[in-house]
């Protein structure tokens, strides 16, 4: 090796450690550097903890996982009135809305269809860590505040309760929401049409399905689905108070109860079985085994592939059947009765919630009269032929002509619930009892609100003869309905009944314009989820 060989190694050699040295002082300040940083911080951090005198008093609690029991009492957003001013209360609701301003945090704090206004403020109660912590919670999680209720000297408009606010001194996150919210709730209430010129957003109705937990949050779907439970209350109160018995009856059956195809499947073990799609025979068989008058409340299935406004596979039928004594028309004056006082029941009580819902979907009040108008069927062909509707004497109503009819019955009587009487016998199901005076038509019955069938019902056949005769009519296979033939044929008593949709009733009485939206969990042809 030459000199010169060796020089330039050593030379080399000599720069890769300068380079190295300094990389390695530049890495040591660096770190020196990030260190002092971190203590910097450290440092204000506990400066800021220090400072903060109010941190036992706001913060992330830990999961509820029952560890301990609270002699502690939470007051309701609806009661907080203004006889509650100056009282220190402890409550539990969502974080609706937070605005921040300056050294002040105001809040929308919200329970079901009820909210009010709050303050955290910086003073002797709250710090300012204490105003940020809170302007940081997340839209709907839930809190628990402790708070100081002062009436106001201007009403509050935006918020259920008016009269009064809430100053709190205490605020503890129970459950946090993620920042992202797939739906704003105050674009789920807007009506449409309602803020285009602005620019804001409306949900449409597949959005809200797909997210319905935080949809059945909005101040509507609150208001609609209790006014549906009211509804079910009234039914079950007033049929308990005119001698009813409920029932409960199966919904996996061997023969398609109404006959037809629009029936669901389901296997069963080694062979087939069905969805009911009413509890028809068995309210019927009830009727013959002396429960004289029943009624339940229960699901109903129809595979009828129809994608409109007021059809769903499932929903809630509310069912009933009765024993009378000379004539059907027992049956529905009863049922009429029953109508007519679940319509007064909501008005007279369930005011808030139809307010509630009219302002996102206005409609005109429901009318109905006392006692309620019935029509016979040749009638209502009548007013719509004199209306330049051609249709046959033996045909059923169409949609349209029912919400025409609808129409030309409000002008002349003035009423959105009404009955429509004796039907043509071809258009109705085989337990159809036939008219005794007109072969071509029955002692059956449906019953309108706004103009949509809301019930079907007739007087049944009660022979089993007969009802032989008339399922050979209908082509059923007699081998699969034995059971229930055969339970005429000890003696039974004349009845007569009917069902009603339950959603179907509170779409009408609300008067909305899809069925999915007084369906709690819809499903239809294209929806099984969620």
């Amino acid at each position: 090796m030459t000199k010169e060989t060796v020089d330039g190694a050593m030379e080399e050699q000599q720069a890769q450690s300068k380079k190295g040295l300094k990389k390695q002082q530049k890495e040591v300040e660096k770190a020196a550097k990030k260190a002092e940083k971190q203590a910097k911080l450290a440092a204000e951090q506990q400066s800021t903890e220090e400072d903060d005198f109010a941190k036992d008093r706001y913060g992330v609690l830990a999961m509820v996982q029952s560890q301990q029991k609270l002699d502690r009492t939470l007051v309701r957003v609806k009661d907080l009135t203004p006889e509650k001013a100056d009282q220190l209360i402890w409550m539990r609701a969502r974080v609706h809305t937070s605005r921040a301003k300056g050294k002040q945090c105001f809040l929308v704090l919200r329970q079901q269809q009820f909210n009010v206004q709050a303050l955290v403020a910086v003073g002797d109660r709250a710090s300012k860590q204490m105003v940020k912590f809170a302007a940081n919670i997340t839209k709907e999680s839930i809190v628990d505040v402790e708070a100081a209720v002062r009436r106001v000297e201007q009403k509050i408009e935006s918020c259920s309760q008016q009269d009064v606010e809430l100053h709190i001194e205490r605020i503890f996150v129970i459950s946090q929401a993620e920042p992202r919210l797939p739906l704003q709730l105050e674009d789920a209430v807007r009506p449409d049409g309602e803020g285009e010129e602005e620019g804001r957003a409306t949900v449409n109705q597949d959005t809200k399905l797909d997210n319905r937990v935080i949809d059945l949050r909005t101040t509507t779907s609150q208001a609609i689905f209790r006014l549906q439970s009211g509804v079910c209350q009234l039914f079950r109160d007033t049929l308990t108070q005119k001698g009813f018995v409920e029932i409960q009856t199966p919904k996996i059956i061997s023969a398609a109860s109404e006959g037809g195809a629009n029936v669901f499947t389901v296997s069963y073990f080694k062979t087939s079985a069905y969805l009911a799609q009413s509890p028809q025979l068995y309210k019927q068989m009830c009727i013959c085994a002396d429960f004289d008058k029943v009624f339940c409340v229960g699901p109903v299935f129809r595979a009828e592939d129809s994608n409109t406004h007021r059809h769903l596979t499932e929903f809630v039928g509310l069912d009933i059947e009765m024993a009378f004594n000379y004539h059907y028309h027992e049956v529905i004056e009863s049922i009429t009765d029953t109508m007519v006082q679940i319509f007064k029941g909501l008005r007279d009580n369930f005011q808030t919630e139809i307010q509630t819902v009219n302002k996102q979907f206005p409609s005109e009040p429901f009318k109905f009269l006392e006692p309620t108008l019935r029509l016979e069927y040749t009638e209502a062909l009548a007013m719509l032929h004199e209306a330049g509707v051609e249709m046959g004497d033996e045909e059923d109503l169409s949609t349209p002509n029912e919400k025409l009819l609808g129409r030309l019955v409000k002008e002349k009587y003035d009423t959105d619930f009404y009955v429509l009487d004796k039907y043509p016998l071809a258009v109705r199901p085989f337990y159809t009892m036939p008219d005794p005076n007109n072969p071509k038509y029955s002692n059956s019955y449906d019953m309108f609100m706004r103009g949509e069938e809301i019930l079907s019902g007739a007087q049944r056949v009660h022979d089993a003869q007969l009802l032989t005769e008339r399922a050979i009519h209908h082509q059923i296979d007699l081998e699969k309905i034995k059971a229930y033939i055969d339970s005429f044929r000890y003696g039974a008593p004349p009845h007569g009944g009917g069902g009603i949709g339950l959603e179907r009733v509170c779409m009408l009485y609300l008067g909305l314009h899809n069925i999915r939206q007084t369906s709690m969990f819809p499903r239809d042809p294209k929806r099984l989820t969620p």
